[in-house]
């Protein structure tokens, strides 16, 4: 199972994948099987699934921005650790910053970061609109995976981002509709689509898309708004 994951990642996304790399994504998945039976953090637990609906699905993003030339990623409510760390076994330069508002995730990515010796992965329990009052135009690059709404997930994220910066929405095929529905989202808060990529899993797992948005000016200091105004009417 492992040398066929690393295969693929060598083939299809062109990521040459270590011997200790290859070790930390068995003992992620390890870990992770063992602690959802105590806490939910995933409905997918075997084991093929899990290696590419969850780790090779987040590494996805190499092929739609050069990693290399990033320094911070910002992680918005990452749940079980998705995309940012795999992202961050094979880029272990990355500065990781997860933010969740569940007390019991960020216990889980505690403890994983230690099993799997992570370095520079800040964990930050708290509302994401909270953590952008206090964080603006921080991050190089910011993601969102099976968060919400792309109008929604841009007023969290766009904030937290720098001029420059881009804001990468990880979605399913069915992404259009969402697209139309942010013309208002990209005008006020100063984002460009720049590509959307598509994938398909190996083994037909399934399709997916990832939206990349650069912020070209920064957020008006009225974004983001209270939650519960965001869900209300989004931008």
């Amino acid at each position: 199972m492992e040398n066929k994951f690393k295969k693929h990642l060598v083939e299809n996304l062109g990521l040459e994948i270590a011997e200790n790399q290859l070790k930390q994504f068995v003992l992620y998945f390890d870990f992770l099987i063992e602690y959802n039976q105590s806490v939910n953090l995933t409905s997918i637990t075997e084991k093929e699934e899990v290696f590419y609906k969850h780790f090779y699905d987040s590494l996805t993003i190499v092929k739609s921005v050069d990693l290399n030339q990033i320094k911070s990623l910002c992680d918005l409510g990452a749940g079980a650790g998705f995309p940012s760390i795999p992202i961050k076994i094979i880029y272990p330069h990355l500065d990781i910053f997860i933010i969740d508002s569940l007390g019991k995730r960020i216990t889980f990515l505690k403890k994983l970061t230690s099993i799997l010796s992570l370095s520079n992965v800040q964990l930050f329990n708290d509302r994401i609109e909270k953590h952008a009052s206090k964080h603006r135009e921080q991050y190089d690059l910011v993601t969102a995976r099976a968060l919400g709404k792309l109008p929604l997930i841009m007023e969290l994220g766009f904030p937290l981002l720098k001029v420059g910066g881009q804001f990468i929405a990880y979605k399913s095929n069915q992404f259009e509709k969402e697209l139309y529905d942010s013309t208002n989202a990209l005008k006020l808060l100063h984002g460009t689509i720049l590509k959307t990529d598509h994938f398909s899993l190996p083994n037909h797992l399934g399709e997916r898309t990832l939206i990349v948005i650069e912020k070209t000016r920064k957020t008006n200091i009225l974004y983001p708004r209270k939650f519960s105004d965001i869900k209300k009417r989004s931008l």
